[in-house]
């Protein structure tokens, strides 16, 4: 079915776009229209990038896009790297690998890896290969890490705490609603000063008395956000039995 409404309805508005979004789809079927895909349908193939990445034809295809936002522009670019930065990747290994001889071979590995490369091992690597990938200078390996079917919720809440990290990162953990489920996770994102200032105002009035006052008086993050805090921190305590 899906073979047949590729070769008979790509030109029908909207088509082609539902079956970017379905993961059944073979991504052959999509060249031909790639580049009439709009900007919602290529975010669901980079949502996938275990499988979009062994499609490089499919990803040449998508940069031809008039849709494209410049963050997807971007991703799509760096899944056709052949290098990085060596320098980026030397500081994201030391950062993350205490162990001297562990944080050779891993840089080792690393540096001889190409972009795509280093996308798979985000996905299908161990806890400290994440480590150091989510440090990757390439946003799009970045983004692998989230995606990897063996990340643990604890490895997350690291990630929320680390002021290291791209925004775009930290976006990404506080739109996740399994995520944003995890108080850890929603505390570390608010004491981030990294954290992008709507996802953080949205999840606000989720903390606990304890940890809003806490946050009040935390000089790290941004202004706006603590002056919210305070706010929301005086009407919690005008509410409170025998305040008034």
């Amino acid at each position: 079915m899906i073979e047949y409404c590729a070769k008979n309805f790509l030109d029908k508005p909207g088509v082609a776009d539902t079956l970017a979004r379905n993961p059944r789809c073979p991504l052959l079927l999509l060249l031909p229209v790639a580049h009439h895909l709009n900007f919602t349908a290529v975010g669901a193939l980079l949502d996938d990038l275990d499988r979009l990445s062994g499609s490089p034809a499919l990803v040449s295809a998508l940069l031809a896009c008039p849709s494209l936002t410049l963050d997807q522009r971007q991703l799509l670019n760096e899944l056709l790297q052949l290098t990085s930065d060596p320098v980026a990747i030397e500081e994201a290994v030391f950062a993350a690998e205490a162990d001297g001889a562990r944080r050779m071979t891993l840089l080792q590995r690393l540096m001889r890896m190409t972009v795509v490369e280093r996308v798979q091992l985000a996905l299908k690597g161990g806890r400290e290969e994440r480590l150091a990938l989510v440090r990757d200078p390439c946003k799009v390996v970045q983004r692998a890490v989230l995606q990897s079917s063996k990340i643990a919720e604890r490895e997350v809440e690291t990630f929320a705490a680390m002021a290291i990290l791209s925004e775009e990162i930290l976006r990404i953990i506080g739109s996740n609603r399994h995520y944003r489920k995890n108080y850890t996770v929603l505390k570390n994102l608010l004491n981030n000063p990294k954290t992008p200032l709507d996802i953080t105002l949205h999840l606000l009035p989720n903390l606990i008395a304890q940890d809003l006052k806490a946050l009040c008086s935390n000089k790290n993050i941004p202004e706006n956000l603590r002056k919210a805090a305070q706010r929301l921190h005086r009407q919690r305590q005008a509410k409170l039995p025998g305040s008034g």
